[in-house]
């Protein structure tokens, strides 16, 4: 690796934790932290997944799997409480944690909106609440603390399908993105948020194949992400390279994907 690249884009020696770290573009962003030498805990709240995923990417790197449930404010102290009592200070937050209901305007009911909206804008303001003690032990001037919110291009257009409760509450990340980052920036603390596109997930929603295929079709691209795309997005952002970048959105979709 040239002396410039490893000076603006390693993040070797960082410690970080990615909430719905063992599936999905959750599980993309802690393969890659982990091979770029990052120890890094992941959260979920299914133990048999989360403790597979943790030991085969302990094969790579230091892993640890923490579980909890971030729906409830109890169950984020609970996370918080371990992390604290395992390190001193947290380089990297990655609040990727998120929930999907599909249920059309009539069929919305109290559970299907508040489930998302817990889980996708709730969950990471008390997390970064509970866990600036150790954001601000990390964060210096010319190396701030990182908190990266994984948003939705959902969060920015309008959707094809209909999630309510999912693309407010993806937009309400990326608004309370902006606000927190004005709020945290003497404390070195940089807060930014990715907007992802259509990555392959296991959200439980297959859609039919001409469905998937107009997916692809609105795409510029004309492909979905993959794990190196969202793990570039995610290096950049919290290496040196992403230092004075802050109440930043970055679109990571491959070109504008709603209409």
């Amino acid at each position: 690796m040239s002396d410039i690249i490893s000076k603006l884009f390693s993040i070797s020696g960082k410690t970080a934790m990615v909430t719905g770290g063992a599936n999905g573009i959750g599980l993309m962003i802690a393969r890659g932290l982990v091979e770029a030498g990052v120890k890094t805990y992941i959260v979920g709240r299914n133990v048999t997944k989360g403790e597979n995923a943790a030991a085969e990417l302990a094969k790579l790197g230091q892993c640890t799997f923490i579980p909890g449930d971030l729906s409830s404010l109890a169950g984020i102290e609970a996370v918080v409480a371990e992390l604290s009592a395992k390190e001193s200070k947290l380089d990297i937050l990655v609040n990727n944690a998120g929930l999907l209901t599909l249920q059309t305007l009539e069929e919305v009911d109290e559970a299907g909106w508040d489930g998302p909206v817990n889980i996708n804008m709730k969950a990471p303001f008390f997390l970064i609440q509970k866990l600036l003690p150790l954001l601000r032990a990390s964060g210096t001037y010319d190396d701030p603390a990182r908190v990266i919110n994984i948003g939705s291009a959902g969060g920015i257009e309008n959707a094809p399908i209909e999630y309510y409760s999912y693309i407010a509450s993806k937009a309400g990340l990326h608004h309370l993105t902006r606000g927190l980052a004005k709020y945290l920036a003497p404390d070195n603390i940089n807060v930014v948020s990715i907007a992802p596109g259509v990555f392959p997930s296991d959200i439980g929603y297959e859609p039919p194949i001409e469905v998937h295929n107009a997916i692809i079709a609105s795409i510029p691209r004309q492909r979905l992400g993959t794990e190196d795309d969202i793990v570039g997005a995610v290096i950049y952002l919290a290496s040196r390279a992403g230092a004075f970048i802050t109440a930043s959105m970055l679109p990571v979709d491959g070109g504008k994907i709603y209409g």
